[in-house]
């Protein structure tokens, strides 16, 4: 087994005091990116942190002794690094790589020999760094610096959901004014989030609700006041792609009492092709974890596109809506909403927890109401058929004759919730 990382303070440090002197793993490939690891420990040292570099390089040598070595790195996969590198492919070695290094981070976080971690790539490298900073929960600092931060490449269910990135302009080889300029602001920005960071205290059952603005969707200005109430506290989640991701991450890592998963947009748009996806996964975390779910068909009339680019020749003719200048949207059609309701059906008959299903029958955003941009009455019916098609027991199917803003959802929506905690099947709330 690997040792542990170093706990004490370096040698001539002249703050010895480890209170508020945050423990920072550094990650990157050694023998590739030597000076600007090097640049980054410095950097951190000077912060105030005590940073460790671990060295997830294969096949080259280090001209540096790293603090953990890839030796160390290919055991903790289950391996050898011989073994790794007569693989012959960079795809699979680097995957072992991220496996091992991944079970280091997870192994010193638990033992409390860990604060943080900053780690750096191309494309390799950011391949790696997502995994090793899905490993750790939500409150531990994670920055990732790379030449691909933002980018359409990174699929969303590899992001943890509170990592941070930043571009890396001019480092894809060696040390430049350019790099110093970005990796002294990681270096500062991974010590100060150490030393900033309000982890989640856990005191009270965590509840999770899904929503657009509330332009669009305006529950959860009901739903979150009502359930805070009942001694629940609640994280609302932005469904333009990340939130729904973050969402998924929480529920699969147990983190939350309960979902209300009322806007499902996401899923829609990842069965039109639509870059505003959280993922193809969509709507299967809270199921396959067994969480309790309260699922309604929030947005899904609605595909989301970025405003600003041209409208595809696709969608021409379709209503539209601009949100703003980063997102607009055109109307799902008739079979593209059948087959969002039959999607829906099949997730949801996957769970193994307790899962209802709330259907509004007037409408399930604001822009569908008469005299709207997107009503479209056939298109919904279309929908409320497919649903009861596709819903089935032992889901539990509530119909309401309401609009998804209407207060009957919430308080339908909270009468489900409330018979579920009676039952023992939410946990109960707790006094703040």
């Amino acid at each position: 087994m690997p040792s542990p990382l170093p706990d004490e303070s370096s040698p001539g440090d002249p703050s010895p005091d480890r209170a508020h002197r945050p423990r920072v793993l550094i990650v990157g490939t050694a023998d590739t990116k030597s000076d600007e690891l090097q640049y980054l420990s410095a950097g951190i040292a000077r912060a105030g942190g005590i940073p460790r570099i671990m060295d997830v390089g294969v096949l080259g040598t280090p001209p540096f002794a790293p603090d953990v070595s890839n030796r160390e790195v290919a055991v903790a996969a289950g391996t050898s690094l011989e073994s790794i590198a007569a693989l012959g492919d960079e795809n699979a070695a680097m995957a072992a790589m991220a496996s091992g290094a991944a079970a280091i981070v997870r192994r010193e976080h638990a033992a409390g020999r860990l604060d943080g971690v900053l780690a750096l790539g191309g494309t390799m490298g950011t391949d790696l760094s997502l995994e090793v900073c899905a490993a750790l929960p939500l409150g531990v600092p994670k920055v990732v610096v790379s030449t691909v931060s933002f980018s359409h490449l990174l699929p969303p269910e590899r992001i943890a959901p509170d990592l941070t990135m930043i571009g890396w302009p001019g480092g894809l080889y060696g040390l430049n004014a350019l790099c110093r300029a970005t990796l002294s602001q990681a270096a500062g920005a991974v010590v100060g989030a150490c030393l900033a960071v309000e982890p989640p205290s856990g005191d009270r059952p965590l509840v999770a609700i899904s929503s657009l603005g509330k332009s669009c969707l305006s529950y959860m200005t009901t739903l979150k006041p009502a359930l805070e109430a009942r001694g629940y506290e609640v994280a609302v989640f932005h469904c333009t792609g990340m939130g729904g991701r973050s969402m998924e991450a929480l529920a699969a890592d147990g983190r939350l009492a309960a979902v209300l998963d009322l806007c499902l947009q996401e899923l829609g748009n990842a069965l039109a092709g639509s870059v505003v996806s959280a993922g193809d996964d969509r709507l299967t975390a809270a199921g396959r974890a067994g969480v309790p779910q309260i699922v309604a068909p929030g947005a899904t009339d609605m595909i989301d596109l970025p405003s600003w680019k041209p409208l595809p020749a696709a969608y021409a003719g379709r209503a539209y809506h601009a949100h703003n200048r980063l997102i607009g949207s055109v109307g799902a059609r008739t079979d593209e909403r059948r087959r969002v309701a039959r999607e829906i059906g099949a997730r949801l008959a996957a769970a193994t927890g307790p899962t209802a299903f709330v259907l509004p029958l007037r409408g399930i955003q604001q822009w569908d109401r008469p005299g709207e941009p997107m009503h479209d009455p056939a298109g919904l019916a279309a929908f409320v058929g497919a649903v009861r098609d596709a819903v089935r027991p032992p889901v539990e199917h509530v119909e309401l004759d309401a609009h998804i803003n209407d207060p009957a959802f919430c308080d339908a929506v909270l009468a489900v919730f409330d018979r579920w905690v009676a039952a023992g099947a939410i946990e109960a709330g707790r006094a703040g």
